[in-house]
């Protein structure tokens, strides 16, 4: 019984000192980090010996992905419908872009919606799979967002869905 009550005091009191030990570390590191100067190099740099190779430059900007425009359903000539939505990457520290953003969202759906319906029947092909060209459709309503708009640019444009439902072959 007194062996059992050695042992687990003597483990009781390893374990004790080990709790001590990684708090101190603990704390020692946190005081540390305090002190050293902002962007300091690293002391210790495992698997490489270049920190210059390896440091990336810090992102100020908050770039956020716009989704306001909403799933969209636009008539097309040949009487199907395109179910499209699409998104773009814009500065969200940029507030006077938002909120141009924000309160042109109509005006922006309606281009959409004048682009595509206004392809002509030539356009469209008779095809049992319509094929449009994402990157031409894309570069001509970015153009006419960007001649909408008045604080700021938008760079690119996503197509996060793009469906035809009902097509007349």
């Amino acid at each position: 019984m007194n062996e059992t009550k050695e042992i687990h005091r003597s483990l009781n009191i390893a374990l004790l000192s080990l709790a001590i030990a990684i708090a101190a570390l603990l704390i020692i590191g946190t005081i540390f980090s305090l002190v050293r100067p902002r962007g300091s190099a690293p002391i210790l740099i495992l698997g490489s010996s270049q920190w210059e190779e390896f440091s990336a430059p810090v992102q100020t900007e908050d770039i956020r992905i716009f989704y306001g425009l909403g799933r969209m359903r636009i008539p097309l000539v040949d009487g199907s419908v395109m179910v499209l939505s699409i998104a773009f990457p814009f500065n969200n520290d940029d507030i006077a872009f938002s909120e141009e953003l924000a309160a042109r969202v109509g005006d922006l759906r309606e281009i959409i919606s004048d682009y595509f319906s206004a392809l002509s029947q030539e356009a469209l092909p008779q095809e049992a799979f319509f094929q449009i060209d994402e990157d031409s459709a894309k570069q001509e309503i970015l153009r006419r967002f960007n001649n909408s708009l008045r604080l700021g640019r938008i760079s690119e444009l996503y197509f996060t869905d793009l469906m035809i439902i009902g097509s007349t072959f």
